[in-house]
């Protein structure tokens, strides 16, 4: 980032990831006035504007300050690829020979953008790409919703004011990283995207979703109320120990009743967790694993997206066939539960569901070990699962 000259130089502060409170900080510390904060933020968030002589309703005085001590900086795109389908997957850089991907998906009226938290993810799900390029660092608040801010701008949605016009309506922490685990940044970017005076999406549109980290999401509804989904994947602690690993530390029972904490505490009683299952063959998606299911969610208030497995390269997990799909999700119907299919979107661009990888400088040489194991293994010939995974 720009720096100022000078003995006394300072690394120039990106206000694009502000709050409200942090700009009206930001404006006091220049001897402003605090309504400045929203002028500022309707500038960058509702119009686009990220040159300050643009500013009109700024004095000229004012605007030369800010040059002097601020800038407002999206993380920059490398590539843009549009699907056959409307998909759009943008290849951001953040620095330090890093990349992160975004996936905006197109379902008639919704736009829904898929946002990243961190370069890479300190877990490692066996069933995500993301989690085989291993952990760089988290994103910073302005990394995190320039990510929204370049999206709408693709789109023209930050030239119109015309509320009819915006592509991006729906907003999920669904890309990559581990939102939880970088819980502040994530959390002055998804009340930017609500905030009225910035993208003005309602907190049913703004969805965190979590693996679960319980005691981030025990303090999640002091500081917001977002729709939340848990990123469950299994029936029972024995499958979900091997898919995700933090299950480990806070198994279902004890995430579930983190989750249902959260809920309660929402001012509209009439909210569900939103339970993400992806079905891998012969894993998790036999008959009695749905039945297993609907004992385990039977007195916790959600709706059920069920997920077919994407394949990349370094998994030997296969997709779900098209008869377990829809068996498993009849046997969750029939007992009640509000169950939608996730359709496969983008997957010609490699934008769909567990497939996004971007560019990781691992720190933890976790994607080395995997290259390894995965070279070990076409040198042998193998192609099988390992058995510990398999549940008949």
């Amino acid at each position: 980032m720009n720096t100022e000259t000078g003995a006394e130089a300072q690394p120039l502060i990106n206000l694009l990831g502000l709050s409200q409170a942090k700009l009206e900080a930001f404006f006091a510390e220049l001897g402003e006035k605090k309504f400045r904060a929203i002028q500022v933020m309707k500038w960058i968030h509702q119009l686009g504007v990220c040159d300050f002589d643009e500013m009109s309703n700024l004095s000229k005085g004012l605007r030369e300050k800010l040059k002097q001590r601020a800038v407002i900086e999206a993380p920059e795109v490398i590539q843009r690829w549009d699907s056959a389908d409307g998909t759009r997957k943008f290849l951001f850089r953040v620095g330090g020979g890093n990349a992160i991907e975004t996936v905006y998906i197109p379902d008639g009226d919704r736009g829904t953008l898929c946002v990243s938290s961190q370069v890479g993810c300190s877990l490692d799900c066996s069933f995500c790409a993301t989690g085989k390029q291993g952990f760089n660092r988290d994103l910073s608040a302005h990394e995190i919703i320039g990510q929204v801010w370049q999206a709408a701008k693709s789109f023209g949605q930050l030239d119109s004011v015309n509320v009819a016009d915006r592509k991006v309506t729906n907003v999920v922490m669904m890309g990559m990283g581990e939102p939880l685990l970088n819980f502040d940044n994530v959390v002055d970017a998804m009340n930017l995207m609500m905030h009225d005076n910035a993208y003005g999406l309602s907190k049913r549109r703004v969805t965190l979703s979590t693996s679960g980290v319980v005691p981030a999401l025990d303090k999640l509804a002091d500081v917001t109320d977002v729709s939340l989904a848990i990123s469950l994947h299994a029936s029972n602690d024995a499958i979900r120990n091997e898919l995700v690993p933090i299950n480990r530390k806070y198994p279902i029972a004890v995430l579930l009743d983190s989750a249902q904490r959260y809920i309660e505490r929402m001012p509209d009683n009439r909210r569900k967790i939103t339970i993400e299952y992806t079905l891998i063959d012969q894993l998790n998606d036999r008959p009695e694993h749905a039945h297993e299911l609907v004992q385990l969610l039977k007195d916790v208030p959600v709706k059920i997206n069920l997920i077919p497995f994407n394949p990349f390269s370094l998994s030997n997990y296969k997709r779900v066939s098209n008869n377990s799909l829809r068996r498993f999700q009849t046997i969750l119907i029939d007992a009640g539960f509000t169950t939608t299919v996730r359709t496969t979107r983008g997957d010609d661009i490699d934008a769909a569901c567990g497939q996004l990888a971007g560019q990781v400088n691992d720190r933890t040489r976790r994607a080395e070990r995997y290259k390894l194991d995965a070279a070990a293994m076409m040198a042998s010939n193998s192609d099988v699962i390992p058995v510990k995974l398999v549940q008949d």
